[in-house]
């Protein structure tokens, strides 16, 4: 069976992707008892979207071929890492939906047994111990248009190499003095197959074994050892390993493992407007560019709940996406249109005036207040209603009145008659403006005859407002949360940092909600009518709540679908 990129289709009709028609021909066949996968993040930090996919690929081609995946942290760098971010991925996993039951697994339950497999591999010949610099290894390397040369210590005797491990394992050298370096072949084309390294030096405290072991194996070491402990069937990477695999084969080929794994690599997930580097995240949130790796303006899957995302849309992008060999950028309007949808079916509408203006209504008796029933979501026949109060003194939205208006403005200006959602038909007056000439007020009628939203006289109004009563609002801050990076490309330039956007985060004051928000918990999603989809943000006190705008509620994909220009 061919690895290149192309579908088939399995018994049940569905299209599978390549990795998949791999895996079910494997099943097909009866080469494994079991398929067994795993996803093996590095605890140096938090996931983030492109992590996403590849979760629900290892997990997803598990769960599908009735088999199981391990999440075993890579944690064999212990100056980068923390408890902290093991954490936070375990709750991202789970919050995607996948169960890990007992399958929470880390390198570091292996190094007892890589370090005696490293032993072997010095005493059959197949290592060394070498005490060249890193900077003096880089250079012996070679480059892709040169071969490397051998080091000095290639040579040493198998006893000299092996004493030499025994101390460096005891802790008698510092950080850099000794490595353990495979034993290929320094003219091979494929740099990862010059003399690579195994086991380095690094007296850091590890947040699991503590100073016990101050000796780590690499990743190509570790990884491909302890798939092979894990009896991973299919050990599934992104494209940038494609060139590892013959190390990956290698080992395999000289050490004894009780399994012998298959690396299959696919093409990582990319979005435009995003940055998915580790590295750059952590400059972000080290140089207080964003307030932490969970802000809401972050590719992080921290970041992503806390906005109000789903991990349902997150799941459907990554099933729209599809797995590839090619590498491609995705475009994020495809993420908002799949969280659109799904947030369109289950939040709860509810009505927020986000820039308020007060609305006075002339004719509706002062001092009295009534309820009116409105819808929870149109989406959702179980879903019911809700009262809301209306009273004399209501907010609108600033933006739903021009006093000029321009042609095709169809909302309230002056003498002109529209309708409040749920309520009566009302038609303005009067502009009150204070001492500047700012409008402060609008002085308006209604029609007590078209309570629910219709006139028994069968005319027309051309829009509908939303609206909060004064009496009952309760004030709250919003936050409105655009893309982190102005440009598609935020490395256009050579600079993300120079592509930032400074309007990514506008924050509102005095907002007014409707009463029934109150009652909101940290986390609810909800569409503000009109406004787009919020969610509650952890600041939030009862006294104070705050909402996160997760999306607008206007969808561009769509209208690329449909070969219409974004407006």
């Amino acid at each position: 069976m061919s690895d290149e990129n192309h579908e088939e289709t399995g018994d049940g009709g569905e299209s599978l992707d390549f990795i998949r028609t791999i895996v079910h021909d494997d099943v097909e066949s009866g080469k494994h008892a079991g398929i067994i996968t795993r996803f093996p993040p590095e605890p140096n930090g938090y996931l983030h979207i492109g992590h996403a996919t590849a979760v629900c690929l290892n997990f997803g081609v598990a769960a599908e071929t009735g088999g199981r995946c391990n999440l075993r942290f890579d944690d064999t760098n212990p100056a980068r890492e923390d408890v902290e971010y093991v954490d936070g991925i375990i709750e991202d996993v789970s919050w995607l939906g996948f169960d890990l039951e007992d399958r929470v697994l880390y390198a570091s339950d292996y190094f007892g047994q890589i370090y005696e497999w490293t032993v072997q591999l010095v005493r059959d010949g197949k290592a060394y111990v070498d005490s060249l610099s890193a900077e003096e290894i880089r250079d012996y390397r070679g480059g892709w248009d040169a071969p490397g040369r051998e080091s000095p210590y290639r040579d040493r005797s198998l006893e000299e190499s092996l004493e030499l491990l025994e101390r460096m394992r005891a802790g008698e050298f510092e950080d850099g003095e000794h490595v353990v370096r495979a034993k290929i072949d320094m003219a091979a084309g494929n740099m990862n197959l010059r003399d690579p390294t195994l086991l380095r030096i690094r007296k850091d405290p590890h947040h699991r074994t503590g100073d016990t072991w101050c000796v780590y194996p690499m990743y190509d070491w570790a990884h491909t050892l302890s798939d092979a402990i894990e009896g991973i069937t299919h050990s599934l990477c992104t494209l940038e390993f494609e060139d590892h695999r013959p190390l990956y084969d290698w080992i395999l080929d000289n050490v004894e493992t009780p399994s012998r794994p298959r690396q299959i690599e696919f093409a990582r997930f990319g979005l435009n407007y995003t940055i998915t580097s580790k590295r750059k995240l952590r400059q972000l949130v080290e140089e207080a560019h964003v307030k932490g790796w969970d802000d809401p303006r972050m590719p992080t899957l921290a970041a992503l709940r806390r906005r109000g995302f789903t991990p349902e849309a997150i799941r459907d992008m990554s099933a729209r996406v599809g797995i590839t060999k090619s590498n491609s950028v995705t475009d994020i309007a495809v993420l908002e249109h799949a969280l659109r949808e799904d947030l369109n079916r289950r939040a709860q509408r509810r009505m927020a005036v986000l820039r308020p203006l007060k609305v006075v209504i002339e004719n509706y008796p002062a001092g009295e207040s009534e309820s009116l029933e409105a819808v929870n979501n149109p989406e959702d026949e179980t879903a019911g209603t809700r009262q809301v109060p209306f009273s004399r003194e209501l907010y609108i939205e600033r933006d739903d009145f021009m006093e000029e208006p321009p042609k095709k403005f169809f909302r309230l200006a002056p003498g002109r008659e529209v309708r409040l959602r749920y309520g009566y038909f009302l038609t303005c007056r009067e502009a009150v403006k204070d001492d500047t000439g700012e409008i402060v007020e609008l002085r308006c009628t209604f029609d007590p005859e078209t309570r629910g939203g219709s006139a028994p006289d069968g005319r027309k109004v051309r829009a509908t407002l939303h609206w909060v009563s004064a009496q009952h609002a309760i004030d709250a801050e919003v936050r409105l949360y655009d893309r982190l990076f102005r440009t598609a490309d935020p490395e256009e330039g050579g600079d993300f940092l120079a592509n930032l956007n400074p309007d990514s985060l506008e924050i509102l004051n005095s907002c007014k909600l409707e009463p029934a928000l109150s009652r909101a918990v940290v986390g609810d999603r909800l569409q503000f009518e009109r406004l787009g989809y919020f969610c509650l943000d952890p600041d939030s006190s009862p006294e104070s709540p705050v909402f996160n705008r997760t999306v607008t509620l206007r969808d561009a994909w769509v209208r690329l679908q449909k070969g219409q220009k974004p407006k």
